[in-house]
């Protein structure tokens, strides 16, 4: 990352005279590419980079926080293969968003690597198969395979604006092309009609601010605001998690329901009967599966599941802006709106049995004249092994399931068992839509993804005098 740590970007900011409210922030290509990458962030990395740049003081992002450090923990034994644990920890971008030469990239993970059979003369050599990723993918004929150069991938220049483009960026990350009626459509917008009012600042951003950015534009419960509070040192939240929503899926918002599959995992609630609370599910390796694979889907991806409407107010509007700048003049291809607003997934990493409508990226490679066929370490089947059982608590706490942990949990919150009831519930694509909405803000992911109300503890009568 040091080589990142030094590139500087110059930004020229209007802001309002007594200095305590970015108006606008005038940015070229090469950080509107940065900005723009943010959509391309699967949501396993931003938890990790988020937690290696800030540390102790990482923010807590919704229940991913808890969930990736389930992840985490869990014994690498109870995954279908060596290097699944690895790939949840550690997703990639789709080779396509990867091979993007960013001038300064938050994303730390290793370049994709591609390895071959070691034997010249294989019998598998007609239908020449790479493995992907990890060096613990085999070839078919069961040699491990070496690391291999895919010399004709190259790296991309131009990224996804082009290089003579210059933009505006609203203190809410609006991104509009850099032109006066934008400029006065923002303006008028805030109220401001007289340009008196306001002063022109020059400001650095380098690696630490951009952190700082990407921080503030997942903070969007509490702040809508981020360049004012990074600019202005209005200070920076660090939890984004504190504010309950509902997590209501409107039909015309989310995705189209034709693209979902008839896919249902059903799961075990052990609810608080006189309160109807859930205090954790009891669910095999499929749906913990599914909980972990949300850290390979990225941003914009999220942003398409859930119709531009994810609880991140500040990506929100960067994803909608995007969507609505149509002249080529401004994109680097045709292709630059498909690949922030539509990611997919790299290949070999959507589970088997999953619920969510995503996409795999076709990878298109000859080599010896025959087509490639690549191999995921993660083999063709899931994740997590499905036959082992798990508690799932509220703020998507994973640990293999032990009936001392569940005692524990009702002495914990007070609950006498005769006030415990089980309850069936299936996790069909809508619900699994619930839960990624929810786990993004909130603490209690499951209760506010499905929807359960929890009922007021009544207070008992006060007697008369």
């Amino acid at each position: 990352m040091s080589d990142t740590e030094d590139v500087k970007f110059s930004l020229s900011v209007l802001v309002n005279k007594q200095r305590t409210k970015v108006l606008y922030a005038e940015i070229d290509s090469d950080f509107a590419d940065i900005l723009l990458s943010f959509l391309t962030l699967p949501l396993g990395t931003i938890v990790r980079i988020l937690g290696k740049h800030y540390g102790d003081e990482s923010p807590v992002v919704g229940s991913l926080t808890n969930l990736y450090q389930s992840l985490s923990n869990l014994n690498s034994d109870l995954f279908c293969t060596e290097s699944c644990k690895q790939m949840l920890l550690n997703p990639r971008k789709s080779i396509r968003n990867e091979l993007c030469k960013l001038k300064l990239n938050v994303d730390d993970t290793r370049m994709t690597k591609y390895f071959k059979c070691p034997d010249k003369d294989c019998r598998c050599k007609r239908t020449p198969n790479l493995g992907l990723y990890y060096d613990t993918s085999k070839c078919d004929c069961g040699n491990f395979a070496l690391n291999y150069d895919m010399g004709d991938l190259e790296v991309t220049s131009g990224v996804y604006t082009k290089s003579t483009t210059s933009f505006l960026i609203s203190d809410d990350l609006q991104i509009v092309p850099s032109e006066t009626e934008y400029a006065i459509r923002i303006l008028t917008g805030l109220g401001i009609t007289v340009t008196n009012s306001t002063v022109l600042m020059d400001v650095t951003f380098g690696f630490n601010q951009v952190m700082d950015l990407l921080k503030g534009s997942l903070d969007s419960l509490l702040s809508e605001s981020p360049l004012t509070d990074i600019i202005l040192n209005k200070g920076l939240l660090s939890s984004i998690a504190v504010k309950r929503e509902k997590c209501i899926l409107p039909v015309d918002q989310a995705v189209e329901q034709s693209s979902f599959n008839n896919k249902k995992i059903t799961v075990k609630a052990i609810m608080q009967k006189s309160i109807n609370r859930l205090l954790f599910v009891e669910a095999d390796g499929n749906f913990v599966d599914f909980l972990f694979s949300l850290f390979t889907i990225p941003l914009g991806k999220i942003e398409c599941l859930l119709g531009g409407s994810t609880g991140f107010k500040n990506i929100d509007n960067l994803y909608r802006s995007l969507g609505n700048i149509t002249d080529d003049k401004y994109l680097n291809t045709q292709d630059t709106k498909t690949m922030l607003l539509e990611p997919e997934i790299p290949n070999g990493y959507v589970s088997k049995d999953q619920i969510l409508p995503l996409i795999e990226e076709t990878l298109n490679y000859f080599m010896e004249g025959a087509l490639v066929s690549f191999k995921s370490p993660k083999g063709p089947e899931n994740y997590v092994k499905g036959q082992k059982m798990y508690m799932v608590t509220d703020d998507l706490t994973v640990s293999p399931l032990c009936m001392a942990s569940s005692i524990s949990i009702f002495n914990q919150l007070k609950v006498p068992l005769y006030d415990v009831k089980e309850l069936k519930l299936d996790i069909g694509p809508k619900e699994a839509l619930g839960i990624l909405k929810a786990s993004l803000t909130s603490n209690s992911a499951l209760t506010d993804g499905l929807m359960i109300k929890p009922t007021p503890m009544k207070q008992p009568k006060q007697e008369r005098a």
